[in-house]
């Protein structure tokens, strides 16, 4: 009788052994009894029936998913490799078991069709220069197909494009092409404000004789600072343009006053 009792007893110490199941504070338990879901159970420690219940454990922090490298054809016939990063987590544990098999494979083919498609029809320099815009519709589009399935599409986040060699190259001599015109056009307008100081400087010192005196004398000390052994001093034009006017044509000399 004695070792009946032990044996019941024992029995039932591994019967409640093999049901005692411990959810963490992050995770959330799916239970069935008899193949029916019969509700969510919170963090901490649950015992279900052997044999008859059966806990799906869910975890409700968020998740990282990497998004495979996919080639793409944009909108231009550029050929591309695209990867992205997924953010998401579950919002609803039951959802997540009964309307899915696995939802995290569901969201990796998922991401992958959608990066296909949505890269697909736009251009190259779209994808280069407006990922904020592309990455807001591949989460909007995601987000919106697995919600039925009780998950949450945080963020989409494009990591990297790839492109061909030939168009690495093509950019880059477009990006040289425009840094040369850019530095053009600014050798050019400084050239222009350069000439229009010398031409106002010219028309001060035109109506200024003394402002051009002044000139000189400043040229001269600009030179005398040089330690040069040459000095040059600058000669009024008034004072040669005498001898700079042509003779009277026929040879004749103009005669002396007395």
């Amino acid at each position: 009788m004695l070792s009946a009792l032990l044996i019941l007893l024992a029995i039932l110490l591994a019967l409640f052994a093999a049901g005692v199941r411990i959810l963490n504070e992050y995770e959330r338990g799916v239970m069935f009894r008899l193949g029916r879901f019969v509700g969510v159970r919170q963090a901490g420690l649950r015992w279900i029936i052997p044999g008859v219940d059966r806990m799906v454990k869910i975890s409700l922090r968020e998740i990282v998913e990497d998004i495979p490298p996919q080639d793409v054809i944009t909108r231009d016939n550029v050929s591309v490799k695209v990867n992205a990063v997924l953010y998401f987590r579950v919002l609803r544990p039951e959802k997540a078991v009964m309307e899915v098999e696995n939802y995290r494979f569901g969201m990796s083919q998922l991401s992958q069709t959608t990066l296909r498609s949505v890269c697909g029809q736009a251009e190259m320099d779209e994808l280069l220069a407006e990922r904020e815009t592309l990455n807001r519709r591949l989460q909007e589009i995601i987000d919106g197909q697995t919600e039925p399935w009780g998950v949450k599409v945080r963020a989409v986040e494009v990591k990297q494009i790839d492109l061909p060699e030939e168009m690495r190259r093509a950019m880059a001599k477009q990006a040289e092409a425009e840094r040369e015109k850019r530095a053009k056009l600014i050798h050019a307008d400084g050239e222009l404000q350069a000439a229009q100081r010398l031409a106002d400087a010219s028309r001060i010192l035109s109506t200024e004789p003394a402002a051009l005196q002044l000139r000189y004398l400043q040229t001269l000390t600009e030179i005398a600072t040089e330690r040069n052994s040459t000095i040059l001093f600058p000669l009024p034009m008034d004072l040669i343009r005498p001898f700079l006017a042509e003779p009277p044509r026929g040879g004749a000399a103009v005669p002396a006053e007395k």
